[in-house]
Formats: structure tokens, sequence, C-alpha cells
């Protein structure tokens, strides 16, 4: 007897399967690898409240990924600016665990992607990073598969041409306080000081990890699944010219932890534990302890 499979499970199967194919589209088109997590977060759960309304979706892979292009243009369109994903050249000390080359030629594509406009953007990372045929773009697209090969045709000429220019990558450096608020984060982390980071928390923080998302006091349930790890040491770096915690577990570089303040509180917790894929496309700087 073959096995019923509810449509809402085959749905987080899906997502669950394609969520790091989900990341490189989104981060390509935003510029950014740590935005592309939470707008991929954002777009699997917007799937997942729209789909028992669906009546029938033909391509449920089409329709996930249609569902992120607009909120990726929805977060930009409230961005409402054109980012920017430095690389830090000036930092203390490059982490020599990672492939710094392969890092620093992943940021510079994110940053070349978001030189194209919106359509050629698409079409492009569609086809030529995530893999998928004329035909099946065109149904992400809502368009024809002509527009769909003038768009990819334009923008990889423009890619071509953008190559072949100097790199422009802006220098980052962590001002003062923002080194001083990471180190002090790293320093009780790893004094496994669990009480004096919940303190730091705000009371409207809020924690992304695991595709789960939580708020204000339930954020300080996060410290005590860490109290149960004992292999997990940080160390501060920046990525994308924002302060993070580098993740070492048995002193293997694993994933990192970013961080939004405002006056000397967390805001909001990224953990990229269960997202190693983020790392393709990042170039990753560690500072001095």
């Amino acid at each position: 007897m073959t096995e019923y499979v509810c449509p809402s499970e085959e749905l987080e199967r899906l997502l669950f399967g394609i969520r790091p194919r989900l990341h490189r589209f989104c981060a390509r088109m935003l510029g950014s690898a740590i935005d592309g997590e939470d707008v991929a977060q954002e777009a699997a759960l917007k799937a997942l409240e729209a789909f028992p309304r669906q009546s029938e979706v033909h391509n449920l892979e089409a329709w996930v990924f249609r569902i992120a292009r607009n909120t990726a243009l929805d977060f930009l369109r409230r961005r409402n600016r054109e980012p920017v994903v430095p690389v830090d050249d000036e930092a203390d000390f490059v982490d020599p665990y990672m492939d710094t080359e392969r890092g620093l030629h992943a940021a510079e594509s994110l940053r070349q992607f978001m030189r194209l406009p919106p359509s050629q953007r698409a079409s492009v990372i569609l086809v030529d990073v995530i893999g998928y045929s004329l035909e099946e773009v065109a149904e992400i697209l809502e368009t024809t598969i002509p527009a769909v090969k003038a768009s990819l045709h334009r923008g990889r000429e423009r890619l071509k041409q953008f190559a072949a220019e100097p790199s422009s990558a802006p220098l980052a450096e962590l001002p003062d306080a923002e080194r001083q608020q990471l180190a002090n984060y790293v320093d009780r982390f790893n004094a496994r000081d669990f009480d004096a980071l919940r303190a730091l928390l705000a009371d409207d923080v809020r924690l992304h990890v695991r595709g789960e998302r939580r708020f204000g006091r339930e954020v300080g349930e996060y410290y005590t699944r860490y109290a149960e790890i004992f292999d997990v040491r940080l160390a501060p770096g920046i990525i994308e010219g924002q302060p993070v915690a580098l993740v070492y577990r048995d002193d293997v570089l694993s994933y990192f932890i970013a961080f939004d303040w405002r006056d000397a509180k967390i805001t909001k917790i990224l953990d990229f534990r269960y997202a190693p894929y983020v790392f393709e496309s990042v170039a990753v700087t560690q500072l001095a302890a």
C-alpha cells in the first residue's frame, strides 16, 4: 500500500531539502548571506502559512521560490538602499581554518549581483547558481522564456564587465564600542557566565535559530541549551561588516552567531548552528581576542 503523504508534510520536506538553495538565491538577491538566511526563513514561514489557503499548487518548488523572490524584493524596498558587503582587510587576524580566497570571492560575487536590475539578477541566479532550466525560471518569475533569455543574456554580459573592473570592496572596521561589546560577550560566554549574558538581552530581543523565532523572555532559554554543550568556544570576528561570534567546536570553526545591539543591549540574535551552508557566501575575519 502506498503511504499517504499530507500535502503540508510534503511542503515541509521540500522546504528542508531546498533550504541551502533557497539561501543561495536570497543571499544573492540581497547581497548579504546574513540577510539572505533571514529572508529565506521568512519566505518559508510565508509558504507554510499560505499553503492551506491554496486550492492547487501546480509546481510546489517554483511556488516557494516565487514567494522567496517577492519576499526578497519586499525586504529591499524596506531597506531602501543598496547594501554594502564589506571585507575587513585591516583586521588583526584572518582565520586560518577558513578558505579565505573562496570567502572573499564569494563576498565579491554577492556585491556584483546587487549591481544588476532585479529581473536580470533573479534570472542569472536561478539559472547559473541554482541550476534551473529556462522553463522553470519562467514559471518562477511568471514571465516568458524569451524574457528570461533576454534578462539572462544582459545579466551575464554585465557580470563579465564587472569582473574586469578592479575590486572596489570597502574596508570595514568595528568602532571601539562595538569591539568592546563583542569582546565582553565572547569572554562571558567562554567563562560560561550565562546569567551575565541573559542580563545583556533587551526586553524586546528576538532569537532566530533552526528555523524558529523566539521573543522576549523566551530567549533566555537559549543559554540554558548552550550550558549543556561543553565543546564550544567563541572568538570575536567580522562578517559583512557586522560583529559576530565565531563558534569553534573541538577547535574547528563550525558556524557563527550575529547580533544587533541597541544601547549596549542585544536586540537580535541570529544563530547559524543549523545553517552551515551560509559559510559558502561569506568572507570571515577573526579579530584578536
